[in-house]
This record gives structure tokens, C-alpha cells and sequence, in this order.
């Protein structure tokens, strides 16, 4: 593991630094989306029931993507706030934030596992399920919620050993569970024969693996920012502060869950499991080119952090151009080849010629809108990093629940199934300039020592 030495962030130039925290954050984040991308193009694959198994496995994406919301609502609420702090020199108080998001996230891994193993048949109908698919859904989903606590400390903590310039050990945390989920899929899926449940176990071994290596990362010698036993405790002032900033990244995961329970609820009922199947492979491909802009963001962001904490602004300035710029050319260059080629996309989920058209159809219009949406994805972390939780919480809440969940509810009335396709990009597109018109606005405001002073 590399020696950490946060000071680098307010010393070497923005460029070279940019490309020393985002590449491995960008490794890190798609080898990380493969644990589920790789689940599924495997399991689509499976002879006979491959469109089932997909179908159903799919249908858990609104819990998954809730537990995993958990997990940032800590990693992306506390690790901005550790920056800062560091960036003020005040270690201590960085220490009390890392402990109480340990202590939050095995809170919230006993609680979310409780609850959905409890009511995971009556809510997986509730998102789609019918009697086809329901038993792939509760085979997957049952072992996945034994290993709760894996995904909230893996997850969780990842955004602490980046916030301390050591993207190159939290890189590795995700690449060595996901080159192992890699390898034991195809074997527990088809050589020990166990279909959906040999995913999912896969699944929990890669994601055990990866916790235990942030948990050594964060108690190394070498570790400027450790997890301190005494701190791991709850704080109210700390657990309001994680929430201030955490409740931003939280609702921009926990809505794809809204969003997966609404857009399937409507294809099933509009067009029927074909349109589900269809839906699975989507999302999964804008996941797979979601990952380079969460990983690009996530690690330019706690330069952003840092350098507002030690009222540099310059350097502010520098690296949220870039940030900006770097996440609007990736996501349109990756939608552009998703609405090129959608054929190819659908068949690395499954051989079927329905699905494959029907996915071919609708991938261009669904895609339509990450042309600009990375000027969203940009924007709305380097308010985060700025401490402006209100205005991160309305970025995060406008493209999901005021616009896309009503307008897929609404859209098919007047288009039928196609609607809920298009509502994706008219969310998106309209999001995205709005975000821009707010950051245009504001960000001379923000950028005073007067407004650093308010962060306490």
C-alpha cells in the first residue's frame, strides 16, 4: 500500500494531481460495476432460462441499489468532510467523523438486512415481478442481504482512503473483489451448477474480501486518517454533519431505486417481461458507463475539498474546470457509442433475437440524454465538495424524483411503452442545463473565505 501524504493536494500541480487521484478512482469504480455487470452477462447466458434468470435477477436492482446508497449517504457525506478538516489541520476531528461513519455503517448493514430479508417477495412483486421471475429474484437476493455488512464497509469506506491521497490502495480494494467475483462466477454458476445462487455467493466473497482490505487501509501505520476504536461511536454533531453533505449523495442512489421500481412497474404493465429484460441490459450499460464518471469525480473531488478547506481558491477553481469539462467528455463519447451500437451492448447479455431488437429500439432514445448529462455528473460533486449540501440535494432530487418519475408515469398515456424510454433523456437534458444555470450563479458566491468560515 502507498504512504499517504495528504499535502500533495495543495502542492503539486492540478493537472498531474487530477490524473494521480482520478485514474485510480476510474479503475477502481468500473472494476467495481462489474460485480453485478459480470453477474448478469453470465446469467443471462444460462441455457434455457438466460432471459428469465436475467429478468429476475434484475428486479433486486432497487435493493441493491438502496444498500448501496447507505454506504455513500456515509462514504460521500464523511469523506468531503474529512478533506476539510484535514485541510484545516485538524486531524482529531477527521478521526471523529471516520469513526462515527463506521459506527453508522454497521448500524444501517443490520437494519437493511433485517428488513428486506423479512419483505423482499411482497416488494419484489411490488417492483415488477411476476411468477416467472420471482424465484431467480429471491434466490439472489436472499444470499446477497446475508453479506450486507460486507458491501456497506467495502463501499463505505472507500471514499475515506481517497480522501488521504491514496487512490491507489482504495483502487485495489475494488479490483481484487472483483477479479475474484470474476473468477468464481463461471465456476459456481456452471461448473458447480448453482445458477443464480452461485452469483450471488461469488458476489459476497469478492465484497467480503474488499471490506477487509479497507478496514486494514484505514488502521495502517501509515494511514494519515485512521479508524480510531474509541471514536467508533455515535456523535450527534458528527452524524448531523455526515448527514448535511450525505443526504445528497444518498438520494442520487436510493432514487435509481425509485426509478427501477417505477420504469419496470410500468413496462410490465405497458409491454410485459420482454420490456423488463430489455430495461436490465439498459441500465446496466449506462451503469458500465456511469462507473468512469463516478470514478473521475470521486477522485478529483477531494482536491476540491482540501484546497477550499485551506481557503486556496485558485486551485479550487483550476480543478473543478477540469473536473467539469473531463465528466462532459466522457459521457458523451460513451453515450454516443451506446446509440451507436446497441445491438452489440444487448448481446453481451444474452442471445435471444427478441431481446436483442427490442433493446436495439430503445437503447439510442434511452441513452439520448448522457450526450450532456455530464455536465450534471461535474457539477453536482463539486458543490458537494464546496460543503453546499442544500444545492447538492436539489441537483440530486430534480432529474429523479421531480422529473423522470413523474414523466415515466405520465409518458406512456400519450406514447405508449416507448414513453417510459423517453422520459429518460427529457430528465436528463433538462437536469443537466438547469444544474448549469445553477452553478453559473452561485459559485463566485461560494468561493470566499467569508462562506469557508460558516463550515464549522
Amino acid at each position: 500500500m502507498e504512504k499517504a501524504d495528504n499535502r500533495i493536494m495543495g502542492t503539486e500541480k492540478i493537472p498531474s494531481l487530477m490524473v494521480r487521484m482520478a485514474i485510480p478512482s476510474v479503475i477502481a469504480q468500473v472494476i467495481n460495476i462489474l460485480y453485478n455487470i459480470v453477474d448478469r452477462i453470465y446469467i443471462g447466458h444460462i441455457s434455457g432460462v438466460g432471459a428469465a434468470a436475467l429478468t429476475g435477477v434484475g428486479l433486486t436492482f432497487p435493493i441493491i441499489t438502496l444498500i448501496s446508497a447507505f454506504s455513500a449517504f456515509v462514504g460521500s457525506g464523511g469523506a468531503p468532510l474529512a478533506s476539510i478538516w484535514m485541510g484545516k489541520n485538524d486531524k482529531k476531528h477527521a478521526e471523529k467523523i471516520l469513526g462515527t461513519g463506521v459506527f453508522m455503517l454497521l448500524c444501517f448493514s443490520l437494519i437493511l438486512m433485517a428488513v428486506f430479508l423479512i419483505f423482499q417477495r411482497p416488494l419484489l412483486y411490488a417492483f415488477g415481478a411476476s411468477d416467472a421471475t420471482i424465484g431467480y429474484a429471491m434466490e439472489y437476493l436472499t444470499i446477497y442481504l446475508i453479506g450486507t455488512v460486507f458491501v456497506e464497509i467495502a463501499l463505505g469506506l472507500n471514499p475515506f482512503i481517497i480522501a488521504q491521497g491514496r487512490s491507489t490502495t482504495a483502487m485495489m480494494s475494488i479490483v481484487i473483489g472483483a477479479v475474484i467475483n470474476i473468477v468464481l462466477d463461471p465456476i459456481f454458476i456452471f461448473v458447480f451448477h448453482m445458477g443464480v445462487k452461485g452469483a450471488a455467493i461469488a458476489t459476497v466473497i469478492s465484497q467480503a474480501v474488499s471490506a477487509a482490505w479497507n478496514v486494514k487501509a484505514l488502521v495502517d501505520k501509515k494511514a494519515v486518517l485512521k479508524i480510531v476504536p474509541s471514536c467508533i461511536r455515535p456523535d450527534i454533531r458528527v452524524i448531523g454533519q455526515i448527514f448535511s453533505l450525505g443526504i445528497s449523495p444518498f438520494i442520487m442512489r436510493s432514487t435509481e431505486s425509485l426509478i427501477s421500481i417505477v420504469l419496470n412497474h410500468q413496462l410490465q404493465k405497458f409491454g410485459g417481461d420482454l420490456y423488463v429484460g430489455s430495461l436490465t441490459i439498459m441500465q446496466s450499460v449506462m451503469q458500465l458507463f456511469s462507473a468512469p464518471l463516478s470514478g473521475y469525480t470521486q477522485g478529483v473531488q477531494p482536491i476540491v475539498s482540501y484546497n477550499f478547506g485551506a481557503g486556496k481558491f485558485d486551485r479550487v477553481r483550476t480543478t473543478y474546470r477540469y473536473m467539469i469539462f473531463g465528466s462532459f467528455l466522457i459521457s458523451f463519447v460513451t453515450a454516443a457509442s451506446a446509440m451507436i451500437f446497441p445491438e452489440f451492448y444487448a448481446m453481451m447479455f444474452t442471445n435471444e433475437g427478441d431481446l436483442i431488437a427490442l433493446t436495439g429500439k430503445g437503447m439510442p432514445v434511452f441513452m439520448a440524454g448522457m450526450l450532456i448529462f455530464g455536465l450534471q455528473n461535474g457539477i453536482q460533486p463539486t458543490f458537494l465538495g464546496l460543503g453546499q449540501a442544500k444545492i447538492s440535494l436539489f441537483i440530486a432530487l430534480l432529474r429523479k424524483v421531480i422529473l423522470l418519475v413523474p414523466l415515466a408515469l405520465i409518458f406512456p398515456n400519450f406514447f405508449g411503452v416507448m414513453g417510459v424510454y423517453y422520459a429518460e433523456p427529457v430528465a436528463d437534458i433538462t437536469s443537466a442545463v438547469i444544474a448549469s444555470i445553477l452553478f453559473l450563479c452561485n459559485i463566485k458566491k461560494i468561493l470566499t473565505m467569508e462562506n469557508l468560515k460558516k463550515i464549522k
